[in-house]
């Protein structure tokens, strides 16, 4: 776990990656950041209209578009950040190869700047929920640092795909294979409830618990968009799932730290 504290220990250097990254990403944009809004908007906007609209099952969910919403922006996170992570290292190759400097730091990079496209989101729907479902106005500031518990789970799980993925490099297409499955297997577009009746309650559980991104996206939709406290459940499973991750990116980072520079 100490490759994380290299974060403190060379924070100069990860500004200077992190600005590098973020300017890159909106270079010659008049608009820059703002542009990140886009995709979820419009992602939101062809969901509602097909769920909503013309097959009309999302007619039991009260204001689907925020519920929707908020599940797509941790969800968007969480998928641009493994697949800018998995590029990191092969994408800074000749920076690695010439100087020797915490090789974390780049994938952790990547999520860094995801995570500004994440905290404008999160942003405009606590505005927007606390407008429109006045329910939430007690409860949609725990939001946040549930998010911010949700980056570090997908911190570590980035430097463990950045890691891996310079030995193997099938890690990056696999990553891109599996993520539409894991989309539709997680409740963004829908509620488990919807679709399962009450004897089949062991099978939600198993999609709950057995999807590793299912509980954080529901604790952070529990006080955002119902205006309630979360799952205890959840919030223990979100707090766990990321000691593991940033475990498991702290084991996988160390098993090749030494052949990074070779296998570049």
């Amino acid at each position: 776990m100490t490759i994380y504290a290299d974060l403190l220990r060379y924070r100069d250097l990860f500004g200077n990656l992190f600005r590098r990254d973020f300017q890159a990403r909106y270079k010659g944009s008049a608009l820059g950041v703002i542009w990140s809004l886009a995709n979820p908007l419009l992602l939101m906007a062809i969901y509602v209209l097909v769920f909503s609209l013309l097959w009309r099952v999302t007619d039991d969910v009260p204001h689907y578009p925020l519920y929707l919403l908020t599940g797509l922006a941790a969800w968007i996170f969480f998928s641009t950040s493994l697949q800018a992570a998995a590029r990191s290292m092969l994408d800074n190759a000749s920076l690695i190869r010439k100087t020797r400097f915490p090789r974390q730091l780049v994938p952790l990079s990547a999520v860094a700047t995801q995570l500004v496209t994440f905290g404008v989101m999160l942003a405009v729907l606590l505005v927007l929920n606390m407008a429109v479902i006045p329910e939430v106005r007690d409860t949609a500031l725990l939001a946040i640092p549930l998010a911010l518990v949700f980056a570090a789970l997908v911190g570590g799980l980035a430097v463990a795909v950045a890691a891996a993925n310079v030995v193997f490099r099938d890690v990056e297409h696999l990553i891109g294979a599996i993520l539409l499955p894991w989309f539709f297997l997680t409740p963004v577009l829908y509620r488990f409830e919807q679709f399962l009746g009450a004897d089949q309650g062991w099978i939600v559980d198993l999609l709950r618990y057995g999807n590793p991104i299912t509980p954080p996206i529901e604790a952070i939709r529990a006080p955002l968009w119902e205006g309630r406290l979360p799952r205890l459940a959840d919030v223990v499973y979100l707090c766990v799932a990321a000691v593991l991750a940033l475990a498991l990116g702290a084991w996988v980072f160390t098993r090749v730290d030494d052949r990074i520079a070779v296998e570049l």
